[in-house]
């Protein structure tokens, strides 16, 4: 079957084709299989990735390693769904050794559950209401941050934005949104709801808009005016957690916060997430006995996702990976911003680590209204033309462009002749 044809068989028992609103960018494929750095669509042509499935495979597509434990984990053990196991006391173990703000740990089974977790014990803390995101981050799909993530144009900003129908009016009109990088917009916000802020949940790098990485200050700030007016800090590590380094980017900064959440990366590839922080906001889960606040799921802490993430951060300890990944992803962002000047074309490669994006403007960027200054018309034009060519460039503005540990400095190479073939053609 074509990629047509299997993308029609889709659409008749799938509404749309697809089951994530994020796989419906065009052009829509039907893939049989990946491995490494590498995808394959049915009509077997191959791509160079650099999607990794939104960031989850930070080793590769079947990583030999992690493919042997969940093998293993598969003959062994079970879900019995009562009771804890040796998986799960490791797992919980490494989180525990690893992330600076982690003395306990919960495991969930994506990043929205984990923040939909995460705010609703920080609520429960403070008996308050009221929360702080910020324009442009993505938190997940629930009612309770899902406002204000996406904006199309500079008018969209800072207005009441729901990101669904059917949202809950009053989580809608309980969180609060705030300029990134802001520190001032933040505290008069705090000082305009005294009493009333529960929390505020921020992506240390904005992987929604991107890679817009958060001024040390500002991030130190915040925990600041959380400890000053009696609110708690979520870092929601979801990408960046155990992608830049097996701390999270808490670790990096050197700011701690009372919660983190992470996920992706963790599992390279199998589903898993977690919710870590301080033992004190923790134990009022009801997994502990005195705890009210509940943390429920058949699904929570499979053993299979286990032992993928045992896995995946036992190669990061024996391995370089995120040396090799950091100077992969350097190469990859240096070499985009030369073709970019030699060819005399407006734009700039934002990024961190292994992941960049090609924004078409000149910075500084800082927030989404600097965002909104890139030409998306120009951007996803010139990321169509590179998966037609084999190299998967998410074909939407500004998402993200991933390296693994399993790209190699030929497969960049390779890509950015590519690119500078491309941008020629196209005359950008």
């Amino acid at each position: 079957m074509t990629n047509e044809q299997m993308v029609a068989r889709a659409k008749a028992v799938i509404p749309g084709g697809v089951n994530s609103a994020v796989r419906k960018i065009e052009p829509v494929k039907a893939w049989k299989y990946a491995k490494g750095a590498y995808m394959y669509d049915v009509e077997d042509k191959k791509y160079i990735d650099y999607n990794a499935g939104w960031g989850v495979n930070i080793l590769g597509y079947h990583y030999p390693d992690v493919d042997e434990a969940v093998k293993k984990t598969v003959d062994e053990v079970c879900a019995t769904g009562l009771g804890t196991s040796e998986l799960e006391i490791r797992f919980a173990e490494k989180i525990v050794e690893h992330v600076p703000c982690a003395e306990k740990v919960l495991v969930a089974g994506s990043g929205s559950e984990a923040t939909y977790h995460a705010i609703r014990v920080c609520r429960a803390a403070t008996g308050r209401d009221k929360i702080i995101k910020f324009q442009g981050c993505f938190h997940g799909w629930h009612d309770y941050v899902l406002r204000n993530c996406y904006a199309n144009t500079v008018d969209e900003l800072y207005t009441r934005a729901p990101g669904s129908d059917g949202m809950f009016a009053p989580a809608v009109d309980a969180t609060l949104i705030c300029r990134l990088n802001d520190l001032e917009n933040v505290e008069e916000t705090f000082k305009a709801n005294k009493g009333e802020i529960s929390c505020v949940i921020i992506e240390p790098i904005v992987h929604n808009m991107g890679a817009v990485v958060c001024q040390t200050e500002f991030l130190q700030g915040l925990r600041r005016l959380c400890d000053e007016y009696g609110a708690y800090l979520i870092f929601d590590e979801v990408v960046t957690g155990f992608r830049v380094g097996l701390g999270g980017y808490q670790k990096i900064c050197g700011v701690t916060p009372d919660l983190c959440t992470m996920g992706k990366a963790i599992g390279n590839g199998y589903p898993i997430a977690i919710v870590a922080g301080k033992a004190e906001l923790m134990d009022k889960f009801n997994t502990n006995p005195a705890g009210t606040v509940s943390f429920q799921g058949t699904y929570n802490a499979p053993p299979v996702c286990l032992a993928a993430g045992l896995a995946t951060i036992g190669v990061m300890e024996k391995e370089p990976v995120h040396e090799y990944i950091f100077k992969l992803g350097e190469t990859f962002r240096k070499g985009m911003q030369e073709i970019f000047d030699r060819l005399g074309v407006e734009a700039e490669m934002l990024g961190y680590g292994s992941i960049n994006i090609p924004l078409f403007a000149k910075g500084p960027f800082r927030n989404q209204e600097e965002i909104l200054k890139g030409d998306a018309k120009k951007s996803i034009a010139f990321r169509k033309a590179m998966v037609e060519r084999g190299y998967f460039f998410v074909p939407a503005e500004p998402k993200r462009l991933v390296v693994t540990y399993s790209h190699t400095e030929a497969d960049v190479a390779e890509t950015l002749n590519a690119a500078e073939d491309v941008l020629k053609t196209l005359n950008l």
